[in-house]
């Protein structure tokens, strides 16, 4: 790649497609399942959790555009960028009122920045898209999502050393990220990109030592047990960065602690691999 190419990359700024879904109970319901939630069933009317709309809006390219990786072949309304890896690596979102199971919604995305970079491990590529979802009441939610690109590893390439995650949590919880979690999230988010599924390809091809847990999932869970731990608060920001994989080999922990402020309290998150380092960090704005 080089400074040509960026240029051309970053001819999609500005570029923006929308899409229409409706708000359905199925897959709420399914998904507090797979997070082992005993919720009543969700009925017109209900609110969906924040983090939740990511089962609605779902990508469904044909199976003839689909590339080698499982995701949609590259091109369309991002850039082509040609890095073999490609993870979800942070997202802001700003809720501004609930979604509600039978809402027809309209999510508008725009892609809003292209970045190339050089990393200890290789070259990276940061496309942010920014989305909007409105509802007939109004604009529901805002979100901005990071997507990184980065090259294969080269052979005895140093391996940036961990972080280690916070020690002062106020409330934990262990998770056991098996197949069956990651296939259930795979299925709800009608996510084929093989690298959370297909262990014989996330190992063999990209050179990971287990299947990945989704960045998505891992901040759904955060959230998750900041809904078990504060049932009756409002978030009004959420905001999370990738900072290390998880692989399904090993459990995990999340873990969070409030910090009272005014109007608003300020709740730190973050996701703890089996050696103790830092693997995703986040906070939200609760009321």
């Amino acid at each position: 790649m080089d400074q040509d190419e960026l240029d051309n990359w970053r001819d999609w700024i500005g570029r923006s497609e929308s899409l229409d879904d409706r708000v359905t109970a199925a897959p709420l319901a399914a998904l507090a399942a797979t997070l082992d939630r005993d919720d009543p069933p969700p009925q017109p009317g209900s609110e969906v959790p924040p983090l939740w709309h990511w089962l609605f809006f779902t990508p469904r390219p044909l199976a003839r555009d689909i590339g080698p990786d499982g995701h949609t072949k590259r091109g369309g309304f991002l850039p082509p960028v040609p890095l073999p890896r490609r993870m979800w690596a942070g997202g802001r979102l700003e809720f501004h009122q609930p979604l509600q199971v039978g809402d027809a919604v309209t999510r508008r995305s725009t892609i809003t920045d292209v970045q190339l970079k050089a990393g200890r491990s290789g070259r990276l590529a940061f496309v942010t898209v920014r989305h909007e979802i409105t509802a007939a009441r109004g604009l529901a939610l805002s979100e901005e999502h990071d997507i990184v690109y980065r090259d294969a590893p080269a052979a005895g390439a140093p391996v940036p050393a961990p972080q280690a995650a916070p020690a002062d949590a106020t409330f934990s919880r262990e998770i056991v990220p098996d197949p069956v979690l990651l296939f259930r999230y795979s299925a709800l988010t009608f996510n084929g990109h093989r690298i959370h599924y297909d262990r014989s390809y996330v190992t063999e091809v990209e050179g990971y030592p287990g299947l990945i847990v989704h960045g998505p999932l891992i901040a759904t869970l955060l959230h998750d047990l900041l809904r078990r731990e504060l049932p009756a608060a409002r978030t009004l920001r959420f905001e999370f960065k990738a900072v290390r994989p998880i692989f399904d080999i090993h459990r995990f922990s999340v873990h969070g602690r409030v910090d009272p402020g005014g109007r608003c309290d300020r709740v730190r998150l973050w996701a703890r691999d089996h050696e103790g380092a830092l693997a995703m960090q986040a906070s939200a704005e609760i009321e």
